[in-house]
Formats: structure tokens, C-alpha cells, sequence
């Protein structure tokens, strides 16, 4: 996948592409339909499939002292979005110039001119330009007048309520993964890169690989059965079973919500490596124990936990490697 960041004097490979836009926070079932939407429409006209996106988040502008609320990072949701098979991802920054941009020069002279779009996909409550003034009532009209085809995705849903990225952060802060982890299509990922700690773990026999959350999203703090996925030399990530801590660990006074994963038969020094860290269990929410004792025994018993758990999914559909996720459902008409 080629990235393009900008619109001004764009590479020629970056024009002339079937797109679907929108902020794809999570790249969730919602999101995985507009993409599919795109891909048909490009095959049809042998157009690349694209993507148009916004970094950082529009609402981390509009709301600076908001908590941590990404679903998924740059990093990951190109990653996800490479995953569906998209060609190039342009990606805008979205800050208070662009914030001021109007929804006709957004339609017209972005979409129109600087990239020559062949057609665009985009959501049914997809808003645009200064003050979300652009909608895709406008866009189609823009589209007529710059050659270009829309195409508006009705609302994607499970039967009952529609996906959306604000769901699932309901669902991750609810401690509720498995509904977390049907709106997705796939398990819950975060990744980062390993930090030293203060190796309390390690002195009870239960050393952790550390990482900082930063932007993203704070779930239900307590235990969860994961997976850990390291990139081996030859570009392969290898899954490991393990169990992680996401909390404050109230038993030594810590602050912080850090993520402290323990892997199962792992010795390796992971120390400034990435990882990545799927969610597929809450097992139980963070407690504060009496002393090391009480807390090794508990870590014991988790893991035990984690690993039934772990070893019982394994055969299911769509269990590990998450990268080739499944193709999206209820895509709609074409309205251009």
C-alpha cells in the first residue's frame, strides 16, 4: 500500500483512484463495508482502491482535553486498511487550517482537482469542511460537476444497532469484549513498544513486557487472556498465548495505567521490541492483594484461567493470523 500525506501537487499513482473516506477509528464492520464498496467500484473501472483519511482524529482538535479515545492509531489502521487490500491511503492532517477548509473546496478542489478521484464511497452521516457544513448531498452535486461518481453506504448493522466506533469504545470500557470484538470483526488490538518496568514480575516468576498506552483508549482495567504478536526476522508474526495486567497496580501504589503482558513459555529479553497485543478474554477486573503472597497466587490462577480459555478457542473460524479480516457485509446502492 502506497501512503501519500497531503494534497498539495499529489504523485501522479495517488490520482485517479476509486476512494472511500472517512476517519476509520478501529476499522470496524461499518468501516470494512464502505472499503468493499470502494473495491467493486474499482474493479469495475480497473481503478486503484483508495482511501482518504484524517490524522489526527477531528476530534482530538475540537476537544484537546478529552482522555485517550482512539480505537486504533495511524500505525494500525494502515495497517488494517492494508489488510482489505487498499492500493493507497491518503492521509490529511487535520488541523485548524484544514479545520477551516469549506466543504466546496474539500469536494471540489481536493477530491476534484488535486486527486482526480474516479468515484467516492462514503457513509450515509458522513459531515465535511468548516463547521461539518458538507454532506453527501453536496458531494454528489460536486461529483456531477468534477466527474467523478459517489456512491453513499446505508447504515451497516448487526440487526439491532448500527456498528460505530463510539460502540465499541463503549463495549472495551464496559469490560465487554466479546461484543467489542463483533462490531471489529476481529480481536481488539494495541501495540506499542516494550519498556522497562520495575521487574517486580520477574522476582515472582511472572515477568511482563510493559507498554505505554498513549493515545489510545483506556479499557476496563483488570485482566485479560491475549495473544502477542512479534515480527520475526523474516516478516512473520509469531502468536504467543500469555495473560495481561492493564491497571494502575494498586498493590505497590502505582498511578500510571500501564499494560503489563506476561507470555506463556517465553524467555526471550522483549525490551524496546514492538508487540502487539490482541484482547480476547476479560477475565477480571484490577484488585488490590495484601501482600505478594496472595498476589502470586492470584497470578497463578489467571494464567490457568488464560490459558484454558486460550487453548479452547483454538480452531474456531477466523482464529489466528487476524490479519486477513473478513469481508464486509450489507453494502448498499449506488447513488451517483
Amino acid at each position: 500500500m502506497r501512503l501519500i500525506r497531503g494534497f498539495v501537487n499529489p504523485p501522479a499513482v495517488a490520482r485517479g483512484a476509486v476512494v472511500a473516506i472517512g476517519n476509520f477509528d478501529g476499522v470496524h464492520k461499518g468501516h470494512q463495508a464502505l472499503v468493499t464498496v470502494a473495491a467493486e467500484a474499482a474493479k469495475k473501472v480497473d481503478a486503484p482502491l483508495g482511501v482518504v483519511t484524517f490524522e489526527p482524529h477531528p476530534r482530538k482538535l475540537f476537544q484537546k482535553d478529552e482522555l485517550p479515545f482512539r480505537l486504533t492509531p495511524l500505525r494500525g489502521k494502515l495497517r488494517l486498511l492494508d489488510a482489505l487490500g487498499v492500493d493507497i491511503a491518503i492521509v490529511l492532517r487535520f488541523d485548524d487550517a484544514f479545520a477551516g477548509t469549506s466543504a466546496d473546496t474539500f469536494a471540489e478542489d481536493i477530491l476534484g482537482r488535486s486527486f482526480g478521484v474516479r468515484h467516492a464511497v462514503v457513509g450515509y452521516d458522513f459531515a465535511f469542511g468548516h463547521r461539518r457544513q458538507g454532506n453527501p448531498q453536496l458531494l454528489e452535486r460536486a461529483g456531477r460537476q468534477h466527474g467523478y461518481r459517489v456512491t453513499v453506504v446505508d447504515p451497516q448493522s448487526d440487526g439491532r444497532e448500527i456498528f460505530a466506533s463510539g460502540r465499541v469504545r463503549d463495549f472495551l470500557v464496559q469490560g465487554r469484549l466479546a461484543e467489542a470484538t463483533n462490531e471489529l470483526g476481529r480481536f481488539w488490538e494495541v501495540d506499542g513498544y516494550v519498556q522497562h518496568g520495575a521487574r517486580r514480575g520477574a522476582s515472582i516468576g511472572f515477568p511482563t513486557a510493559n507498554i505505554h498506552l498513549e493515545e489510545i483508549i483506556r479499557p476496563a482495567l483488570g485482566v485479560y487472556a491475549v495473544r502477542a504478536g512479534l515480527r520475526r526476522d523474516d516478516g512473520v508474526i509469531s502468536w504467543h498465548d500469555g495473560v495481561a495486567n492493564l491497571g494502575r497496580r494498586p498493590t505497590f501504589g502505582g498511578e500510571d495505567v500501564i499494560l503489563e503482558v506476561h507470555l506463556f513459555d517465553f524467555d526471550r529479553d522483549l525490551y524496546r521490541q514492538r508487540l502487539r497485543v490482541a484482547f480476547i478474554d476479560y477475565l477480571r477486573p484490577e484488585l488490590k492483594f495484601d501482600g505478594l503472597e496472595a498476589l502470586t497466587s492470584q497470578i497463578s490462577s489467571d494464567c490457568e484461567h488464560a490459558r484454558s480459555l486460550l487453548h479452547g478457542k483454538r480452531g474456531q473460524p477466523g482464529w489466528f493470523e487476524r490479519d486477513n479480516l473478513p469481508p464486509a457485509i450489507n453494502t448498499s446502492d449506488d447513488r451517483g
